[in-house]
Order: C-alpha cells, then sequence, then structure tokens
C-alpha cells in the first residue's frame, strides 16, 4: 500500500510539498476543510479544457422554387409576388413549345376549356424544369376551380415531388394577411406575414401600372413610324418591372417605359379605325391562346381597346356599378366576366367604335350566355362584332381570313361614311 507521499494530486498545478501537520488541522490533506478548497481551486482552473459549443442547426425552410402558368404579360408581377411577398425562388418559363400544347391536350378530357389545356401544359413544363410549388390562380370562372384536377392529373402522370398553391382553395380573400398566411403556409413559413402582406400593396400597382401600359401599347402601336419600335420599348418596359423590387423601383420603372413610349413618333390618322375586344379573361387577354390577337390587328394600322385585363376584373372590381351602367340589358350578375364583356361592348359601341370582337374559348359558359346581348347591343348601335371560339384546332390560317376580312368590311363602311 502507497503512502501519503506517493498520492497522485488531482490538479494539473504541481503537488505541494509534503509537510508535518497536527492532527485537527485545517490543512491537513485528510480533513473534509482541505478537500473541499481544493474540489473549488478544480472547478476554477483555466487550465481544463473547455468544451465545444454544438453548431446550431438551421431550422429556417429551404426555400421552393415556384412556378405560375404562362400567362400574357404579367410574368413581372408573378416574379414579384414570388420573390418579395412569399421569399422563395420564382422560375420563369421558357416560350411554350409543340409538345407543351400536346402534352396538355393529351392529358385533358375534349370537354373542359382550352385554357386548362394550357396550363397543364405548362405546370408538365415547370415540373420538368425544377419547380416544387405550381401556382393556380386563374379564374373567377370554373378554370380557378380545376387547381384539384390539374393536380391529380398531374400526380397520375409521375409529378410527385410537387405542392400546389390553390388560391381557390379556402383562402381568406377578405383579410390580405389571412390569405398571405395560408399561401406561406404552403410556400414558406418562415416569413414574417404582416410584412408580407405589406408588400401585396406594391403589387397592386405593378399590375396596374402593366395594364395601363399596356393599353396605350395597343392604342398607339399600330401606327408607329419606325416597325418594332413599340416592341422594343415594351419588351424594355418588362425587363424594367420585372428588376423592381419596391413601391419606388415600380413607380420609376413605368415613369421611364412610358416615356420612352410616348416619345415614340406615330402616323396616326385623326379618325383611325377602332377595334375593341371583349370576351373571357384568359382567351381575351393570352397571345398564345388567342393566336396574337392584338398582334395581327396593329399589324392592320387598327386603334385596339380592352377592358378585360387583371386592374379591372380584379383590383378595381365593382360588379353592381358596371352592371348598373349596362341596366338596359342586364339586371342581375351573368357569371364571372360576363359583366364586364357587356358593359365593355356597350361602352365601346356608344363611344363610336367601328366594330367589336369576342373572343372566347370553345365550352366557354358566362360567355356562350352573353352572345344574345351582345347581338342585342350590334342591332341597337349599328356595330359589327366579330365572333372568335378558340379550341386546340383553331389555326392561324383561319384566324388571319376572318380578320382580314372584318377589316374590310370595316374600312368600307367607314369610307363610305356608314359608321360613326
Amino acid at each position: 500500500m502507497s503512502n501519503d507521499g506517493d498520492r497522485k494530486p488531482f490538479l494539473s498545478s504541481p503537488p505541494r510539498k509534503r509537510e508535518n501537520f497536527e492532527a485537527g488541522d485545517a490543512k491537513a490533506p485528510e480533513s473534509l476543510q482541505w478537500r473541499i478548497a481544493v474540489s473549488s481551486e478544480k472547478r476554477r482552473s483555466p487550465l481544463l479544457p473547455r468544451k465545444k459549443d454544438k453548431p446550431k442547426k438551421d431550422k429556417r425552410h429551404s426555400p421552393n422554387r415556384v412556378a405560375f402558368f404562362r400567362y400574357a404579360y404579367y410574368d413581372p408581377c408573378f416574379k414579384y409576388f414570388t420573390e418579395q411577398v412569399l421569399n422563395a425562388e420564382y422560375l420563369p418559363l421558357p416560350p411554350p413549345t409543340r409538345r407543351t400544347e400536346e402534352v396538355g391536350t393529351q392529358n385533358s378530357t375534349d370537354y373542359v376549356c382550352t385554357p386548362f389545356k394550357h396550363i397543364l401544359g405548362d405546370f408538365v413544363d415547370a415540373l420538368e424544369l425544377g419547380a416544387n410549388v405550381v401556382v393556380q390562380f386563374c379564374g373567377p370562372c370554373r378554370l380557378g376551380y380545376y387547381g384539384e384536377l390539374q393536380e391529380s392529373i398531374l400526380r397520375e402522370m409521375g409529378y410527385d415531388n410537387f405542392s400546389m398553391l390553390n388560391f381557390s382553395n379556402g383562402l381568406d380573400v377578405n383579410s390580405a394577411v389571412g390569405w398571405t398566411r395560408e399561401c406561406l403556409r404552403q410556400v414558406n413559413p418562415d416569413i414574417n406575414v404582416p410584412k408580407a402582406a405589406l408588400k401585396l400593396i406594391p403589387l397592386t400597382h405593378m399590375v396596374a401600372h402593366v395594364d395601363s401600359a399596356y393599353d396605350f401599347y395597343l392604342a398607339n402601336a399600330g401606327f408607329e413610324r419606325e416597325p418594332g419600335a413599340f416592341d422594343q420599348a415594351w419588351a424594355a418596359y418588362l425587363d424594367a418591372m420585372s428588376a423592381a423590387t419596391d413601391e419606388k423601383s415600380i413607380q420609376e420603372a413605368h415613369a421611364r417605359g412610358m416615356e420612352r413610349m410616348r416619345a415614340i413618333p406615330l402616323d396616326k390618322p385623326e379618325n383611325p379605325i377602332r377595334i375593341g375586344i371583349v370576351g373571357e379573361m384568359f382567351t381575351a387577354i393570352d397571345p398564345r391562346s388567342n393566336l396574337n390577337l392584338d398582334k395581327k390587328l396593329l399589324a392592320m394600322g387598327v386603334e385596339v381597346h380592352r377592358m378585360m385585363n387583371l386592374t379591372n376584373r380584379f383590383v378595381r372590381y365593382n360588379e353592381p356599378n358596371l352592371r348598373q351602367s349596362a341596366r338596359d340589358y342586364i339586371s342581375y350578375d351573368m357569371g364571372p366576366t360576363s359583366t364586364i364583356t357587356i358593359v365593355a361592348a356597350k361602352k365601346y359601341a356608344a363611344d363610336g367604335f367601328d366594330g367589336l370582337v369576342h373572343a372566347k374559348s370553345a365550352g366557354c359558359t358566362p360567355e356562350i350566355d352573353c352572345e344574345p346581348v351582345l347581338m342585342r347591343i350590334a342591332e341597337d348601335y349599328s356595330i359589327p362584332i366579330l365572333y372568335l371560339t378558340y379550341d386546340a384546332q383553331t389555326s392561324d390560317t383561319g384566324l388571319d381570313t376572318r380578320l382580314e376580312a372584318f377589316y374590310d368590311m370595316l374600312a368600307m363602311k367607314k369610307q363610305k361614311g356608314t359608321l360613326r
């Protein structure tokens, strides 16, 4: 058995020199006081290694890649909503291909509207490009309720690793904060919801600016002296809007874009042929769905007007007031886009427009209901109306023939002075 001199110290400091202690001395190694003091000294010793802190795990939600379907000129608005409101990654889609149309048509039933098929094909493109969230917002009509069906079809096609943000699926549209909260639950739960909701205000301004800029484009691009000047200015305008991230940059981009378009020289006659486009909110707006109806009319040297857009249908829409302005023709809300179609047709006719074009997809029930009312307006105001119905088989050639004949008729009647 080893004596006290061979005892190993439990401190990292050098051992004390052996001294003679009397019994009961508090400094004696055998005493309780000595052991407590040494234990305290051990806890205070700076030579003991410090435990390393464990790295904190990042509990934030990984950003999703969000894609919308292709829809007219609203891509900058979709980008702003995704990046600034949802704080997610926006996935822009390239121009559609023939495969896009074929996939959407082949995987849809025959009786659904053409926009349904276009959107389904767009979602397939988005998922194959790496999106894991697709957004279905379109339609105050049944198209807005097709999201569940489209999601089911996509999963049956083998696309499982995605979620669909469907604006028609139980979202509280009466509260901006509640509506945003529902969106963020699916896309990015780490966002401050009230701050995200506040960013919806600049978004509505962006939508209104883009619509007003395109209205100016439609009214004047058909009379430009230098071919392509308006298209270049319009493309630059959309690029600037895509780069906007707040209210200030949105306002600046709009002001610069409008200044450039207003500076384009025009050869516009004093009394040009004016045509108003009416119809449902997808086909009447989207150039892919209406086979570039706007550009075809502008190429003929026509001043084009179209009341239907997202601003007039959602941001500033007041159905009872609109219906009151056309009370001679409608006494109740006829459906999703019917009121604004009839009101716009009546306004254009009363303002002395030369003709109207009614654009709708095949099987669009609300717009079919509008046709008898449009015929009454045409008779009351002696204004010709060209009815265009689009489906997957509608061709450019057939549309060109009908538009050229319609334009020739309007030009001859205007020359004879039979139209106001």
